[in-house]
């Protein structure tokens, strides 16, 4: 006990806290705050007003993009000599776009321990409030600012059957929302989700082909930190009939990307099509079994 507080096991204790709203923080995630010897975040003016709302006082250090090799040692000096030190970023869960990935890995290096503690995260709120009925979601962050490099990998991403979530910043929602709708589908589904638990939250859901149009109906539908959903591609054309006996026969003899290989030299059908048609299978195969 020091001062009547119950110390903490020695670790790095990764505490999300509130996206915008204060009262999604947890118990757990209070308590941890409450006991840690010190709180690691992104910026100490934005921490200290949340410490403050719930009557805190801990030692804050900085840790950010220009600073984080030096921070890390300085962490890694605290848990050799015993302290439990809880990393925070200024909204949300640690570690996903921002610089406390690095400091984790730093203190794994090191031999110490993780502790997560989890809470509020803006691509888990936006998905939940999605309805999509896609069974996979892949998180791809902030795509590149320039434009041919978005362009680009959005391109690569096409193909991915799952849903997309990107972040993005409102100074770069409209060119990056031109770029969704012009490279995917039209009829992929949006997700707009801006500015999650604050006062001017809003979700909305549309054809990915009018959201360039919603987004230039009011200036306020810009404002905000924004993450969007994409649905994931819609289904291809059913296969014809000689090309699937094709791959059929074949997956039984080989493995599947060679099977796939074959199939497509023979059917002249898309290698990706028919990649997809064989992850189906097998997993339709892994349901029954």
């Amino acid at each position: 006990m020091e001062g009547g507080r119950e110390a903490m096991t020695t670790a790095l204790y990764v505490v999300a806290t509130p996206l915008g709203n204060l009262g999604d923080i947890s118990l757990r995630g209070v308590d941890t705050l409450r006991r840690a010897d010190v709180i690691a975040c992104e910026d100490t003016r934005h921490t200290r007003r949340l410490l403050d709302h719930l009557q805190i006082r801990a030692p804050l250090i900085a840790v950010h993009e220009h600073n984080e090799a030096a921070a890390a040692q300085k962490l890694l000096d605290l848990l050799a000599a015993g302290k439990a030190v809880v990393l925070v970023s200024d909204a949300g869960t640690p570690g996903i776009c921002d610089p406390g990935a690095r400091v984790v890995n730093a203190v794994r290096a090191a031999g110490h321990g993780v502790v997560p503690v989890p809470g509020a995260n803006a691509a888990i709120a936006a998905l939940s409030v999605a309805g999509l009925d896609d069974p996979h979601f892949l998180f791809c962050g902030f795509l590149p600012a320039k434009a041919a490099a978005r362009q680009q990998a959005i391109a690569a991403l096409k193909e991915v059957a799952a849903a997309l979530v990107f972040y993005e910043a409102p100074h770069r929602i409209v060119a990056t929302v031109n770029d969704l709708a012009t490279v995917l589908e039209p009829e992929r589904q949006l997700l707009i989700a801006r500015e999650l638990t604050k006062l001017f939250e809003e979700t909305v859901r549309l054809p990915l082909a009018e959201a360039p149009a919603w987004l230039a109906a009011d200036e306020n539908h810009r404002r905000g930190e924004f993450v969007l959903v994409v649905s994931a591609p819609p289904p291809g054309p059913a296969l014809p009939p000689a090309a699937a006996r094709t791959l059929e026969l074949l997956l039984a003899e080989l493995p599947l990307a060679q099977a796939v290989k074959l199939a497509a030299g023979i059917s002249g059908v898309a290698r990706s099509t028919l990649y997809e048609q064989a992850l189906a299978w097998r997993r339709a195969s892994d349901a029954e079994a």
